[in-house]
């Protein structure tokens, strides 16, 4: 990874990337060691060649997709790369299963990668980091300038609860129900600069911040910003961080939709001249707070923080604004969280797992 991005890399607006992290599983359904023989030890089909990675244990593994150039195309290229890593899985005794946990993976027993990115991360964070089983979903949209960029990010910090309210899907880890919708945000704030960003005035901010944190030693390289939201100075997008893992396409596609509108949509606000805001980052923990605790339950601060909203009607409002369809259909369906406890106590924990496996048809 190179080690600083650049303003120029801000080029293209519009353009989507869907990052998604998986769970390798057994043939019943548990997390398993297998990244190394998936990623290193045998040959992808074509479409993953460069887009298939492992992540910090051997039984979670990260694909993306090509750049999509058309909100239109992304069903066809998400489900084409699901199929193929399904395959790939398949080929070598292995399937694929998507949560924000996996309610069975229990890190003491599970196996750190070797990859000396990690080793380092592991060293130098220690526990926080040794415990970190989280996969989440992380969506790409291309902006053409940098500090439109930069803008967008502050200004989507607030629809970011809204998100993970509608994506909760980790109420198990360790193999205990936390009593929260979506553990993985909490499991992943323990790590060193994750959680809600502060604003940045502009780019020449948000690049003094990132060279600071490289000259200190603070963090190996930029990816290691682990934000909510980030502006990438690599790809030249606004990275939406937020959503747990889902094994239903339709909502990932339904996050896609609604991240590629609100950046469309504030890409326009910013050309038009609209101000900045100026609310303390601990009113955006808040939200993001009820989100995780309470799901699709969640009442939210407005977006001036001064009264709480519900969630339905903040999807209401933000479906007819941006004229969406898929965060409706999320707040109409059975939440992630509340799935997994039914299952578990009225099937038990093999039919748990059986549901959390790719779907991709």
């Amino acid at each position: 990874m190179d080690e600083r991005g650049s303003r120029d890399a801000f080029s293209r607006m519009g353009t989507i990337g869907i990052e998604e992290e998986y769970y390798v599983v057994d043939e019943d359904g548990r997390p398993t060691s297998g990244t190394d023989e998936l990623v290193y030890e045998s040959d992808p089909p074509e479409l993953l060649d460069g887009r298939l990675d492992h992540e910090l244990f051997k039984c979670v593994i990260e694909s993306q997709t090509p750049v999509i150039e058309e909100l239109s195309d992304a069903r066809e290229q998400l489900l084409a790369v699901r199929e193929a890593l399904v395959d790939h899985a398949t080929a070598h005794g292995f399937d694929i299963a998507a949560a924000g946990l996996h309610p069975l993976a229990k890190w003491r027993e599970l196996e750190h990668a070797e990859k000396p990115r990690y080793k380092s991360q592991l060293d130098r964070i220690q526990y926080p980091q040794h415990r970190n089983t989280t996969a989440g979903l992380h969506v790409h949209v291309g902006v053409d300038d940098a500090d439109k960029a930069v803008w967008i990010a502050n200004k989507l910090r607030w629809h970011l609860p809204v998100m993970l309210a509608l994506s909760a899907n980790s109420p198990y880890w360790n193999g205990f129900d936390t009593g929260l919708q979506s553990a993985r945000a909490k499991i992943f704030e323990g790590l060193p600069n994750t959680g809600m960003p502060t604003a940045y005035e502009d780019y020449e901010a948000f690049d003094d911040f990132e060279r600071r944190m490289l000259e200190t030693g603070s963090i190996d390289d930029r990816g290691e910003l682990w934000f909510d939201v980030r502006p990438h100075s690599g790809h030249g997008t606004v990275e939406v961080r937020t959503p747990d893992g889902q094994a239903d396409p339709e909502r990932v596609l339904a996050f896609v939709e609604y991240t590629h509108a609100l950046v469309e949509d504030l890409a326009a606000r910013y050309e038009d001249g609209e101000s900045g805001d100026d609310f303390r980052r601990e009113l955006y923990d808040e939200n993001k707070w009820r989100a995780m605790r309470h799901g699709q339950d969640a009442a939210l601060l407005d977006q001036e923080f001064q009264s709480t909203t519900d969630l339905d009607e903040i999807v209401d409002r933000e479906a007819s604004r941006l004229g969406v369809d898929g965060i409706a259909a999320l707040y109409d369906a059975e939440s992630g969280a509340r799935r997994q406890r039914r299952l578990r106590e009225e099937a038990g924990v093999d039919a748990l797992c059986d549901a959390l496996r790719l779907q991709y048809e």
